[in-house]
């Protein structure tokens, strides 16, 4: 559907020129969202910064999480978590993410704080949903920090979380609801994990060649 990041994120832009108008903040998260969500700034040329927000994962099998949380503290758990691990458990987890969300703030971000996005329209991007934890703890900060208007837009999703989410914010935006869904990189001919050299060669590779002139880059420096 998508050959990578690159082309998912300018097929995603065309579909968010609406808002252009609006002046909207495009928060990605990192790592994957990145480039998607940099080809969607450079697209509404309006301004980019990366939200932090960690899955947090079982203890027995890292790749599936019962939960995230996001830099700011706010967090999001599935129901039954406290069925499936005891209190001491999960709080352990979550000091293990909360420092590592602050060594991506420190290195991704420069240590900065995130843009005001209270009273704004906030577009939050990732470069897919599966369990959608991360992206829902996302939602929450932007809530708690008053945004005006809070859109989730991805390239890829799964039905059922799609409509979740859907439900937790003014408008969701998924080019492709792949049936059966199975995984983000299902959607992607070229599928790799990135990592923090690349999200910062990313981003100094736009402001070279001035793909994002006249944008404001918060938090990151030339």
């Amino acid at each position: 559907m998508f050959k990578n990041r690159k082309d998912a994120g300018e097929k995603l832009a065309n579909a968010l020129e609406k808002y252009r108008p609006e002046k909207p903040v495009i928060l990605a998260i990192p790592r994957g969202g990145v480039e998607v969500g940099l080809q969607v700034s450079a697209k509404l040329n309006t301004d980019f910064s990366l939200i932090i927000a960690r899955k947090l994962p079982f203890p027995d099998n890292p790749e599936a999480g019962f939960g995230a949380i996001a830099e700011n503290g706010s967090t999001f758990m599935f129901e039954n978590a406290h069925y499936w691990l005891a209190g001491e458990t999960i709080e352990r987890i979550k000091q293990q993410q909360v420092a590592e969300i602050e060594r991506r703030v420190n290195a991704l971000r420069g240590g900065r704080p995130l843009p005001e996005i209270a009273g704004k329209t906030v577009i939050l991007i990732d470069d897919g949903i599966a369990m959608g934890s991360t992206m829902r703890a996302a939602i929450e900060l932007c809530k708690n920090r008053k945004a005006g208007k809070i859109v989730v837009a991805v390239p890829v999703a799964g039905r059922e979380v799609a409509e979740e989410i859907q439900k937790k914010v003014d408008e969701l935006i998924v080019l492709e609801i792949p049936e059966p869904f199975r995984a983000v990189a299902q959607a992607y001919e070229r599928w790799y994990d990135v990592s923090d050299e690349e999200v910062l060669d990313l981003l100094r590779d736009k402001i070279r060649k001035k793909e994002l002139k006249d944008h404001e880059i918060h938090g990151f420096e030339i």
